[in-house]
């Protein structure tokens, strides 16, 4: 085994723009003697402590590299305490050490390493088999951007996937994602994926930890990568060694769970206000608008001025639901092909003129009200006709003020972005 040694490391090369600002002294890369010189495909794994598989992943890599015709690196990103980084550099890998901060932080740390035009993930354990990248690779060539593996389109060795993950958590908060995204996954945890590096770094991955996984396929979406699947093949652990979650303890899939829904949940924002609040919109209006000149009769059921209240109420709670699902459009807005379309819709001259003039005439109608409050010795009647039309004037008003006020944090949200650009 070559023994490591000051003249093995190399220092941290200056980062891309999306990677942190100065280069980082706690990072540094050891290159092997049979380095590639100009790789295609790029395998990048985090280790943690995997020295019981290391040598045969990377001998999985290579022979997988070589059945498949790829020129590729492999670049293993090692925060271990043990001897994982001394016998995948003996091994033939590139070795990148940093700190031990997080998985999807390990990758993050590694963008300004990969030298490959394709970027082939997964784990080093030797339960995904990286023998067989030929699927990859075709998927790559026929010109996709992003390619999942998926263990459920594969073959799943008895007793490699405990049923807790493999009938419940995978299954069901992968049904969740297509449910919020209208896609069609099938193994959204599946760890052995790929992604070209241009479509990587666009991405701008911030999730430190397990939720990077989701965020990836959250944001593959969002970009409207040209996606593919393949069928991968799912291994049980070596003897004598325990995957992270065990290592961590029964909680540790609990919380991986929770934090991937946390992610689908900030990513798939806009599922939750733009279509709902729509709805709210709809019935509010239906509610409001037929009461404007007093009750509605609807066979045995009188809708009267409570009812138009309610139907306020349910308007207002939409229309703000719609704009912040517009907002969410907007901010994962990857091609700028929606934000164009809402500046369209929202075109600042038009838009302020048509809130002035429906705040004008809620207000007329508001002051329908007010007058008869005057003319009646400053008492008010429940049931007459102007208490209904000041409620749709109030209406008019309140969906000015806010699509105004909604108008102004859009353009400025998207001068703010240029500016950054």
């Amino acid at each position: 085994m070559t023994v490591l040694s000051a003249s093995t490391a190399v220092a941290a090369p200056a980062p891309s723009a999306l990677a942190v600002a100065e280069p980082d002294p706690e990072i540094s890369l050891l290159i092997p003697e049979d380095d590639v010189a100009d790789p295609e495909f790029s395998i990048v794994i985090p280790a943690l402590n995997e020295q019981l598989t290391i040598s045969d992943f990377i001998a999985w890599c290579k022979e997988g590299l070589q059945s498949a015709g790829i020129t590729g690196e492999i670049l293993i990103v090692d925060s271990s305490k043990d001897k994982t980084a001394e016998i995948a550099h003996a091994a033939g890998a590139r070795v990148l050490r940093t700190p031990k901060r997080g998985l999807g932080r390990a990758y993050m740390d590694a963008i300004p390493y990969i030298r490959g035009k394709y970027v082939i993930m997964g784990d080093c354990d030797c339960t995904y088999d990286f023998r067989e990248l030929r699927p990859f690779a075709e998927k790559f060539r026929a010109g996709a951007e992003f390619v999942m593996g998926s263990r459920f389109k594969g073959y799943i060795e008895p007793g490699s996937m405990p049923p807790l993950h493999r009938y419940l958590g995978t299954p069901v908060t992968t049904w969740i994602l297509n449910v919020i995204f209208s896609s069609r996954f099938s193994d959204i945890h599946c760890g052995m994926r790929g992604i070209r590096k241009d479509a990587l770094i666009r991405m701008g991955l911030r999730s430190q930890s397990w939720e990077y996984a989701s965020e990836m396929v959250l944001k593959s979406v969002h970009m409207r990568l040209r996606t593919e699947e393949v069928p991968i093949r799912f291994l049980k652990d070596r003897e004598g060694r325990l995957s992270h979650h065990k290592r961590s303890g029964w909680f540790s899939p609990w919380q991986a769970a929770w934090i991937n829904l946390r992610a689908m949940f900030v990513y798939g924002a806009g599922f939750f206000l733009f279509k709902p609040g729509m709805l709210l919109l709809l019935l509010g209006t239906l509610l409001t608008l037929p009461m404007s000149f007093g009750p509605v009769d609807i066979g045995p059921i009188t809708l009267s001025l409570h009812w138009q209240l309610l139907g306020l109420a349910l308007f207002v709670l939409g229309l703000q639901a719609v704009f912040f699902g517009i907002l969410s459009d907007v901010f994962s807005d990857y091609s700028g092909a929606d934000t164009e379309r809402w500046l369209k819709r929202f075109s600042y001259d038009r838009t302020v003129w048509l809130c002035i003039g429906g705040f004008l005439v809620g207000l007329l109608l508001d002051s329908l009200l007010l007058a008869q409050y005057v003319r009646q010795g400053f008492v008010l009647f429940e049931f007459s006709q102007p208490n209904y039309l000041a409620v749709t004037g109030l209406l008019l008003m309140i969906a000015a003020f806010m699509t105004f006020t909604f108008t102004l944090v859009l353009h400025s949200t998207v001068v703010a972005v240029w500016r950054k650009q």
